[in-house]
């Protein structure tokens, strides 16, 4: 049996998601330019297409849509977009636009070129949605004034400017919204030495001496994911600030991942409780998303979004139509004794 854990740390390291502070902090590490973007060779190749062709032709770039998991650096490119083409670039997000009134104020101010970005895109209002398709097509902004009989459409003309999109959930767009949008690049977890290379960037940037088989470790601890490899850096960074004089080494990254409950292949106690509750009380599955919620104490959503993509990209899960299993590659990971009919399931 595998106990699980009495005390956990109240934040998940190994969350993609970032609150507001850490997001300031990672703005210090983001790259310029795409030269310096490590990793998504195929999307950095043709962006680098993409503006070069729009800046020739003095035309503001396409919409561009970005979709994948959390922390990949969909924010990062839209920022880089916005350096190389020298735009000014607008951030906002789907929820945070709630009125027409807010769009309309937004747009009415971007300039030619300029670039508006929005986070979370699939969370947009409906009505804020369809005001933006002729924003997006004609660049006119189409208001209702007044009520009732007396109601009346006026349009606004708008500078020509590009919308790029940021969303974690593809299937949630509108068909009508993803067709306005000429540029679409599905972001992937990253190759272990890009984030190798990312880690070794972020710790010159932070003035940080860190050994080559630290670097290593902590690429291999990262979950494939950029934005947990400066989360777990900067938590080692603490630790061998208080116990190894600044110098970050192998032994002293071990010893604070150990404390951070992240093991070798960058799961923490969330994920192995879930592999371990399918196992225990499901027999290693198929069983469904709702009852491994009920059962673990996590929100369908979050085992969905946060833990089940990276379960399934290293094999440890996976799904069947009759619910999700646990695969002899989880029972391996957690010193499990392999039933003799897993490879039939």
């Amino acid at each position: 049996m595998i106990e699980r854990e009495e005390m956990e740390i109240p934040e998940r390291i190994t969350e993609a998601d970032a609150p507001a502070e850490e997001r300031d902090f990672e703005v210090g590490l983001r790259p310029q330019s795409l030269q310096d973007f490590v990793g998504q060779d195929d999307i950095k190749e043709n962006l680098s297409i993409f503006i070069e062709a729009s800046k020739k032709r003095d035309e503001p770039i396409e919409h561009v849509l970005l979709y994948g998991n959390p922390g990949l650096g969909k924010t990062t490119l839209a920022h880089i977009i916005a350096n190389e083409m020298g735009s000014q670039i607008r951030v906002t997000s789907g929820p945070a636009l709630e009125r027409v009134g807010d769009l309309a104020a937004i747009l009415s101010n971007l300039g030619r070129g300029d670039i508006l970005f929005i986070d979370e895109i699939h969370r947009m209002n409906k009505t804020i949605e369809e005001v933006l398709y002729p924003a997006m097509e004609d660049y006119a902004l189409d208001i209702i004034v007044g009520k009732g009989p007396t109601a009346r459409t006026l349009r606004l003309s708008l500078e020509r400017f590009t919308i790029i999109g940021a969303t974690t959930r593809l299937s949630l767009l509108s068909a009508p919204l993803r067709d306005r949008f000429g540029v679409t690049h599905h972001l992937n977890f990253y190759e272990e030495e890009h984030i190798g290379s990312i880690v070794a960037r972020s710790a010159s940037l932070l003035n940080t001496s860190i050994d080559t088989e630290a670097v290593d470790m902590l690429a291999g601890r990262s979950r494939r994911t950029p934005r947990i490899a400066n989360r777990l850096l900067r938590r080692v960074r603490d630790f061998a600030d208080v116990r190894a004089d600044g110098h970050i080494t192998r032994p002293v990254c071990q010893e604070a991942l150990q404390k951070l409950t992240v093991d070798h292949m960058g799961l923490d106690n969330t994920d192995r409780r879930i592999l371990s509750t399918v196992i225990e009380k499901f027999g290693g599955g198929p069983v469904g998303l709702s009852t491994i919620a009920a059962a673990t104490q996590e929100e369908i959503q979050t085992i969905e979004e946060v833990h089940e993509p990276f379960l399934i990209q290293i094999g440890f899960l996976t799904r069947t139509p009759r619910g999700r299993m646990v695969t002899e590659h989880g029972y391996k990971h957690l010193d499990l004794p392999i039933p003799p009919n897993i490879n039939n399931q």
